[in-house]
């Protein structure tokens, strides 16, 4: 292999947003960056921009450059991109959803570059409406056991590997009690819960149930902490839903502020228990966050949360089978299906939870820690995508080197 770097064009959230997708790019083009070996081009998208030049990092000059985009880009930018940066390899990243465009010029593409997708899916059943799509790429890298079965059964001839994400243990680990002392409250139990108030995240359910589990223990003896927008416009109102229920300050906290990690790993260590009940979840961070710092989950189990809450032995909090699976769907997703749990199933995990002692849910919690070092190490997970993108240059290589493609099928008639 030569010493020239291999130069890589990526499509996702951008890196430096605070969503799932764009903090696994984040992780995934930093750990890149440190082994002195690629060029980075990505194109960041999914959020509004308050100017689209392009970004650069001190340390990485020339090689790490970010371009601002609308959306995730379009045809005529990737095209221009090509011709002009003349990349090795094009990466994407998210739902299959917003890259239709992309796949409809597949042919112009893979001629001359490689194409591989970082593939997240919530459910079954099978998409098969997806397997034009997954034919159009060279490798798929799946982020759940649920999506590498979906892929591996809907395309089976596609390269396609598993690799789930990860977080930086950097930030979330274990930290001393002085550290969250003046979140923790001993006569309380903490339920905590983070994610975008979003429709599927079932934040409101999350709220209304909650109340009734306080209507069994007492409405001084727990409190839920939610870190969101409350009145996210793709969510519910979740300031009128709690005056509705007369929850008040001793127990129901907002959380409404953007902040660094380090404040986050505070909320998880100073929580009891951390809830994640989507009724559709391709990953599911919060979980993943939660267990690293040693803090038990309630989750619905489905998509990507199924995997993290067990080892297959052992459960690390409550993990709730769904107690209805409606196929819905869309023009372009015809059918998949919405796991719902039952609000008795979630207030007796809550009730579960409050009735341990801190020790027992520290133990739990740290049973779960211990899986994700084993099943989701952060330095494995860095090392693994290094070795996917070496090997799939050395494979398919790009422009004059270009190997494994033809534009073309033969099929007997």
């Amino acid at each position: 292999m030569s010493d020239k770097k291999i130069k890589i064009l990526t499509i996702s959230d951008h890196p430096r947003s605070p969503s799932g997708v764009g903090t696994q790019t984040n992780y995934i083009l930093e750990s890149l960056m440190k082994t002195g070996k690629y060029k980075i081009i990505s194109l960041g998208g999914a959020i509004k921009h308050a100017d689209n030049r392009p970004i650069k990092f001190n340390e990485y000059g020339d090689d790490y450059v970010i371009f601002p985009v609308e959306g995730y880009g379009n045809p005529d930018l990737i095209r221009s991109l090509l011709m002009r940066e003349k990349p090795d390899i094009l990466w994407f990243m998210t739902d299959p959803r917003f890259y239709t465009w992309l796949w409809s010029i597949e042919q112009e593409i893979r001629a001359n570059v490689p194409m591989m997708y970082y593939h997240v899916w919530d459910n079954y059943p099978y998409p098969n409406y997806n397997r034009p799509f997954y034919l159009s790429n060279d490798k798929i890298v799946s982020i759940s056991k649920v999506t590498s079965d979906i892929v591996r059964t809907v395309a089976p001839e596609v390269e396609e590997e598993y690799l789930p994400h990860a977080v930086d243990p950097q930030f979330y680990k274990p930290l001393d009690f002085e550290d969250y002392k003046n979140i923790y409250n001993p006569n309380k139990t903490l339920f905590f819960w983070t994610n975008r108030n979003a429709r599927r995240k079932m934040s409101g359910s999350v709220v209304w149930w909650f109340k009734e589990f306080l209507d069994i223990v007492g409405h001084d003896k727990a409190c839920l902490l939610m870190h969101t927008d409350p009145r996210d416009p793709n969510g519910q109102d979740l300031i009128a839903i709690a005056e509705e229920l007369g929850l008040t300050p001793n127990n129901f906290i907002l959380s409404p502020a953007k902040i660094h990690p380090n404040e986050m790993a505070k909320f998880y260590n100073a929580a009891d228990c951390t809830i994640n009940i989507s009724d559709a979840e391709g990953f599911g961070l919060s979980c993943l966050e939660s267990l690293s710092c040693g803090t038990p989950v309630i989750v619905n189990k489905t998509g990507g949360l199924r995997e993290q809450v067990t080892d297959g032995v052992e459960e690390f909090g409550v993990g709730i089978e769904p107690s209805s699976k409606a196929v819905i769907g869309s023009l372009d997703t015809p059918w998949i299906y919405e796991d719902r749990v039952s609000n008795k199933d979630v207030v007796e995990a809550m009730l579960k939870i409050h009735n341990m002692t801190r020790e027992q849910r520290k133990a739990l919690g740290e049973k779960g820690r211990q899986h994700v070092l084993k099943n989701y190490n952060f330095d494995n997970f860095c090392n693994r995508w290094d070795k996917i993108f070496t090997e799939f240059h050395e494979k398919h290589g790009s422009w004059e080197t270009r190997k494994n493609y033809t534009s073309y099928r033969v099929k007997e008639l």
